[in-house]
């Protein structure tokens, strides 16, 4: 293994990173809030976009509520997945089942590798999330969203095409 050619081919470096407060709001909201107008769905922290990075990754921090939440297995063809459990108890599938996992375990799929993960626990967790490279997530975690803020009801055909459109392939 030897490092990638050179992409910066400045002489004196350049301040150009990137800072995002640990107490920022979050980008996205995924679920409703309860009767008491508390969010207890999924907040979705951007923390580095495929945009921002210039396609390098993508790092998402992602909250979840007590309420069961998280996709059922799939695979991705074009990018990598990993998971950084931040507290609390999350299902991750490995593509042999499932696993329950805590803070400081961490999972690695490969294109093609069957994952998926869950809160179960019936109380908040949150992990960051890393694709590589860095793919455009954002909008399908928005339409997600959408649906789940809407009620919309999606056919087979509809959630087949939401799924190939983001590189998403449920098994």
């Amino acid at each position: 293994m030897t490092y990638p050619d050179a992409r910066y081919l400045g002489d004196g470096g350049e301040s150009s990173g990137t800072f995002r407060p640990a107490g920022a709001a979050p980008d996205l909201l995924i679920g409703a809030a309860d009767s008491d107008r508390v969010h207890r769905g999924t907040r979705v922290h951007y923390l580095g976009t495929g945009g921002s990075t210039a396609g390098a990754f993508g790092l998402y921090r992602w909250e979840m509520g007590p309420k069961p939440s998280g996709p059922m297995p799939h695979f991705h063809r074009t990018i990598t997945e990993s998971f950084y459990i931040l507290s609390g108890t999350v299902r991750l599938h490995d593509g042999t089942g499932w696993k329950d996992t805590s803070a400081g375990d961490f999972l690695f799929v490969p294109e093609g590798g069957v994952h998926g993960f869950r809160n179960e626990s019936g109380e908040p967790a949150a992990m960051l999330l890393l694709f590589t490279p860095g793919a455009p997530r954002e909008a399908y975690f928005e339409e997600l969203a959408e649906i789940a803020a809407t009620g919309r009801r999606l056919s087979d055909e509809e959630w087949t095409d939401l799924y190939r459109r983001h590189d998403q392939y449920m098994v």
